[in-house]
Order: structure tokens, then C-alpha cells, then sequence
């Protein structure tokens, strides 16, 4: 078993090692030190003391703690490459059929409207685009010819859907297990592993008890202050667990995903803006509807609209994204630029949703880096099937039993009336509550993502406003009535309803 587990840490060593030889720092140090003239080899021991000395010794460990977050799982020399991207084979199947699915609707888009997947722009078009590159809100296209691709629903029934042959339902131990809709066999954690985990939100809570609200909020402000100071990634993801100063958010945030704005991360972003204006894409059109008909009728979003366009459109030509599919079950969908097809540099791949990171960042180089890290990180889980423990599917099927088995009550009340609890919350998850929850609340939920390196937050979040809402709910008599009752979630408070749920449940 040691010999097992050494072998194991001695790969990821080596792993990140051959990662971090090609990345930038990586060059910035060995630059430096060939300037002083010292013997250098990176990784040796000998050289703890140049990297002292140096100041590159916290930056090395910030790349470091990050590859440790993003790297492939540990796996068997053996496996084969689509192992490493998902173990179970009846969810790689599911995987790729969606994705046939998908993109059979897109090519089917351009051939019904005549628009190619990717084209070059006249210089004409160019030169205007360039102009409007900081007003593109104001830009009103024709997209009525243009339909979504997918809706959330579809990709709920596929979810719902998901069967493993090798698993028979009937030997289940509780009956419970057939209330809800995901049928699939997945460890997920019930709330006393959860409160375990999650402890520091007990103490949180019990610390603004105990002492002075003002006391208390300065000293963490303060303490946050020199996390911030001390530049260390691994203290600024533990602060981050009992929810990050607003005003230090941006900074904290960027720490934990070691997301730097330095002059190759803008040249980066200058690079992939030129890519906009020189090509344009059929998925452009996509994100352009989905911006007006999302974030420009929202409260909160719409004064972001240009920032939307600008990351969500630079984010389809970036290529450094194709990295993570490395560890994610999904394969990108991509098109290539006329007469370049077949070239993997040119290859492009389509993106979600940001509006929730322009309040933290009024630098769109910085804006971008940083979402760009959250969704190679995080958010790809929300929209590919898998069995991670962080995927959508794991946090349906955690949401179901979390209120199966604390409010079965309400569970199987809601299910005799065809109101399914998931068919509600799906949306919320999917998006991880962005444009449902108030803006302070949602940056306060996704700080504990960040914090606990985890999505199982979401899952909980959901149960739990069920639960708050659940003596209104018992009343309802059809779907619409208790998608009314839960309509509205902008008045919510995040923080006391996971605590709540947890922790009163626990008891």
C-alpha cells in the first residue's frame, strides 16, 4: 500500500514537474538565474536557497498548488487516455452522444441559414468591428434566424436518462433511491460527511455570536489584508471558506486560481482579440442572442453587456482552453477557419456565461484570466457528463437525496403532484445560481466554491431553499404553483441557509 502511494505522489511529481517546465515562470527563472550565473536546475534541492534569495520561491509554490488542482487524477500507467478523461465507459457514451447531438444541430443551423462555422471578415467588416469593439451593446444584429442550441431541460432529460448497465436498482437497500429522477449509482455525501467538511461555516456563524460584529469583521479584514500581502495560494483558498472581504475579493480570488494580469496574460488577450476581429464564427451569433436575452434584461448584468461580448467572444478562439480537456469528459466542439482546416492552433471551442466576475473586474485582460481559470477549473463540470464528484450529474443526484432523506415529506409530496424537486432546481445548478441569486449573495456561494475547491455547494444551496420554502411548498398543488413559490431567490441569504440546513439537520 506505502510502495502504492509512493509510486502515485512520485507521477504527480514528475507530472507537474514536466507541466511547469513549460510555463513562463519556469522561463522567467532560469532567465534570472542565468543572469547571477549560478548553476541551476530547477527542481534540484540545491537550489531551496536561490529561490529564497530570489523571491521566485511563492510563485513557484502558487504554479504548483494550481497544477495540483487541474492536474489528471492519479491513474494506472496502463489506462488509456479516455480513462483519464472519464472511468466509466456508459458515461463517456453519454458524454459523446450529446455531443453529436449538439453539434448536429449546429451544423444543421449553418447549412439551413448559409452561414459557414468560421469565416474570414472582409477588411471592411474588421475595421468596423475594431471601431465598435467598447460599444458592441449598442449593436442591434438580426438574430430571429438564429435558435439556441440546447435548452436546460434537454440536458436534464439526458441526465435523467443515464443508466448503468452493470447495476441493478432493484438491489437497492432503501426505496427512496427510485423517488427521484437521476438512477444512477454515485458516492455522494450526505450531510454528516458534509458538516464535517464544511465545519468552518459552523464556526463562522458561531464567531459572529460570541463577539462584536465590528470586531469581528475587522480583525477578518485584517487578517485578510495579509493573506493578500503574503501572496500564498493555499491561505487565501482557506480564507476564502468563511467568505472573502468585499473589497478583497477580486485580489483573493485571483491568488487562489494564480491568475497573474502580467504584460504576457494582456499580449494573450490582445492576441485573441485580434482573432475576433479577424474571423468571425457562427457560435458569435449564439453568444451575441444569449447576452441580449439574459444579461441585457438583467437588473444586475446589463451594464456589462460590452464586457460579456468581449471575454465570451475571445474565450471561443482561445486554444490554451483545450488543455483542460485533458481531465474533462467532454471532447470541444470546434470549426476551423477556411483553409486552415485540420490545424489544431486554429481550432476554436464555445463558452458559457461571466456576467457575475464584472463586478470584481473593470480590466478585461484581468476579467478574462480569471474566468478563464474558473470554467477550466470548475464550470466545465456544470455542462459535461461525468461521474466526478463535482459534476452535474453527482450534484442532481446529491441535491435528490439530500432531500429524500431530510424532508421526505416534502420530497414525495412534490413528486405525487408531478412537480419533481430536480426539474425546479436544475436551472439554478446548472448555472450555479448566476442570475437567480442577488449579486453579494452569489459571490458569497462562490467564494465557498473556491474555498473548498468544490461545486457539492451548489447541491446543498438548492436543497436548502427547498427546505426554507418547504411549508409554503406542502400547499402546492401542480408544478406552476410550486415554480411560483420558488420564483423569486433574490431576496435570500446564502450563508444562513446553508447553515441552517446543515447544521440544524445534523443535530
Amino acid at each position: 500500500m506505502l510502495m502504492e502511494e509512493g509510486s502515485e505522489l512520485s507521477l504527480t511529481i514528475a507530472q507537474i514537474v514536466q507541466r511547469l517546465k513549460g510555463s513562463h515562470l519556469h522561463s522567467q527563472i532560469e532567465r534570472q538565474a542565468k543572469l547571477i550565473k549560478c548553476l541551476f536546475f530547477l527542481y534540484s534541492f540545491q537550489n531551496l536557497i536561490f529561490l529564497k534569495t530570489s523571491g521566485w520561491e511563492r510563485q513557484l509554490q502558487n504554479a504548483v498548488y494550481r497544477e495540483l488542482h487541474v492536474q489528471l487524477p492519479p491513474s494506472h500507467p496502463t489506462a488509456p487516455p479516455e480513462h483519464l478523461k472519464e472511468p466509466l465507459a456508459y458515461m463517456r457514451k453519454a458524454q459523446a452522444s450529446w455531443e453529436k447531438r449538439v453539434l448536429k444541430s449546429l451544423n444543421s443551423m449553418s447549412t439551413e441559414l448559409g452561414v459557414p462555422l468560421a469565416r474570414m471578415r472582409p477588411p471592411v467588416e474588421q475595421k468596423e468591428l475594431t471601431n465598435k469593439w467598447n460599444e458592441m451593446g449598442t449593436d442591434e444584429p438580426d438574430l430571429t434566424r438564429f435558435r439556441p442550441v440546447y435548452a436546460p431541460k434537454d440536458f436534464l432529460e439526458v441526465l435523467i436518462s443515464l443508466q448503468n448497465p452493470n447495476h441493478d436498482s432493484s438491489e437497492d437497500v432503501s426505496v427512496r433511491s427510485h423517488w427521484g429522477l437521476i438512477q444512477v449509482p454515485l458516492n455522494v455525501r450526505d450531510i454528516p460527511q458534509l458538516v464535517w467538511t464544511h465545519v468552518d461555516v459552523w464556526f463562522i456563524a458561531i464567531g459572529h455570536l460570541c463577539v462584536s460584529i465590528y470586531l469581528f469583521e475587522n480583525e477578518y479584514v485584517q487578517m485578510g489584508k495579509k493573506v493578500v500581502l503574503e501572496q500564498d495560494s493555499a491561505a487565501a483558498q482557506q480564507y476564502s471558506r468563511q467568505g472573502c472581504s468585499t473589497g478583497l475579493r477580486a485580489d483573493l480570488w485571483a491568488l487562489i486560481l494564480n491568475s497573474t494580469n502580467q504584460p504576457q496574460d494582456v499580449m494573450h488577450y490582445e492576441q485573441l482579440t485580434a482573432g475576433v476581429i479577424q474571423h468571425d464564427l457562427l457560435v458569435d451569433n449564439l453568444i451575441y442572442k444569449d447576452v441580449k436575452l439574459t444579461a441585457s434584461n438583467d437588473d444586475y448584468y446589463f451594464v456589462f453587456e460590452d464586457f460579456l461580448y468581449q471575454v465570451l467572444l475571445c474565450f471561443s478562439r482561445d486554444t490554451a482552453v483545450l488543455e483542460h480537456f485533458k481531465y474533462n469528459s467532454a471532447t470541444p466542439p470546434k470549426s476551423f477557419i477556411q483553409g486552415r482546416g485540420g490545424d489544431e492552433e486554429c481550432a476554436v471551442v464555445y463558452p458559457p456565461n461571466v456576467a457575475p466576475l464584472c463586478f470584481l473586474y473593470n480590466e478585461p485582460s484581468k476579467l478574462y484570466s480569471v474566468f478563464r481559470e474558473m470554467y477550466i477549473r470548475y464550470f466545465f463540470r456544470l455542462h459535461s457528463i461525468s461521474s466526478s464528484p463535482s459534476g452535474i450529474v453527482s450534484l442532481c443526484l446529491q441535491f435528490e437525496r439530500l432531500l429524500q432523506s431530510h424532508l421526505p415529506q416534502l420530497f414525495y409530496h412534490l413528486r405525487q403532484i408531478g412537480a419533481q424537486p430536480l426539474r425546479i432546481a436544475f436551472k439554478w445548478m446548472v448555472r450555479a445560481f448566476s442570475g437567480y441569486l442577488s449579486t453579494d449573495q452569489l459571490l458569497l456561494l462562490w467564494d465557498r466554491i473556491l474555498g473548498y475547491d468544490s461545486l457539492e455547494v451548489v447541491a446543498v444551496l438548492a436543497a436548502a431553499v427547498f427546505a426554507f420554502r418547504a411549508e409554503n411548498l406542502m400547499e402546492v398543488t401542480s408544478l406552476a404553483s410550486a415554480e411560483a413559490v420558488l420564483a423569486d431567490l433574490s431576496t435570500l441569504k446564502v450563508m444562513p441557509l446553508i447553515q441552517i440546513f446543515l447544521f440544524a439537520t445534523a443535530i
